[in-house]
């Protein structure tokens, strides 16, 4: 991509979200798994790079010994033919595959791993989302109910979200020992809250806590004073040492939405 000027990206909306135990994959649900001409308007467009899904659990459903990879070589190279730079997905609001989810105290290694074997399949990769809007998607899973593990606590928003937090960051850890140039391209919903009077608590807290996957990315949560007092009301206190695990700082001042993690 030319960083000099104004860059036009796009995406694939690629959601494979667990209901139940039924996966939905929009990636099916809207044709795009069986077009390949898709790639080539998207390139028809003039856009430069393009938000294209890798994902775990259409590659790796049952594990990285037996990932199907014939898709998604299609279609990376023939991005790469057309001049298209993918920010490569690997979590796209979802749970990882059925042998872990938000829950798992080693999701964040199991979806490193899979991350390394990306950037090893295509070292020429530079661009990553590990992990798509990690603040909306564990409260669609955790807050809501509506998604899989399907609770409704602000404990369990709370792990999932530091389970996706940790995650990125172990991604990006490993996918930088394949590919050092490697950049994350971090992804979240920053809507703002308003309400009435009543309700002005409410909107507060919401708009406070929609910062809080950015701040943990970025080593700067323990500047969110409400949201670290929520946490450590839950039992996650996330002092220094905590905050470690999950930051990332940038990898230049130029670069503010591109996140290196340590």
């Amino acid at each position: 991509m030319d960083e000099s000027r104004l860059t036009i990206w796009a995406g694939v909306e690629a959601s494979v979200v667990r209901i139940g135990e039924r996966y939905v994959d929009q990636v099916r649900l809207t044709g795009h798994h069986e077009r390949e001409e898709d790639v080539d308007r998207l390139a028809a467009l003039g856009i430069q790079a393009v938000r294209y899904p890798v994902l775990w659990e259409r590659v790796a459903p049952t594990g990285i010994a037996s990932a199907d990879w014939s898709w998604t070589d299609k279609r990376l190279d023939r991005l790469r033919a057309l001049h298209v730079e993918p920010i490569v997905t690997l979590l796209h609001h979802g749970s990882g595959p059925s042998y872990t989810d938000l829950f798992d105290p080693e999701f964040a290694q199991k979806l490193a791993q899979f991350a390394r074997a990306v950037a090893k399949r295509y070292p020429w990769v530079r661009y990553y989302t590990p992990v798509n809007e990690p603040l909306t998607t564990a409260r669609f899973s955790a807050l809501y109910g509506h998604w899989y593990p399907h609770e409704r606590r602000d404990a369990s928003f709370v792990r999932a979200l530091l389970t996706q937090v940790a995650a990125i960051a172990r991604a990006m850890e490993a996918i930088r020992e394949e590919t050092p140039e490697a950049q994350l391209i971090t992804t979240e919903d920053l809507g703002k809250t308003r309400s009435t009077t009543r309700l002005a608590y409410q909107a507060a807290h919401e708009n406070a806590r929609r910062w809080s996957s950015i701040d943990l990315l970025c080593g700067r949560f323990d500047r969110n004073v409400a949201m670290c007092s929520w946490f450590d009301d839950l039992g996650f206190a996330i002092d220094k040492r905590a905050l470690a695990r999950y930051r990332s700082t940038p990898r230049s001042e130029e670069h503010t939405s591109e996140l290196q993690s340590h």
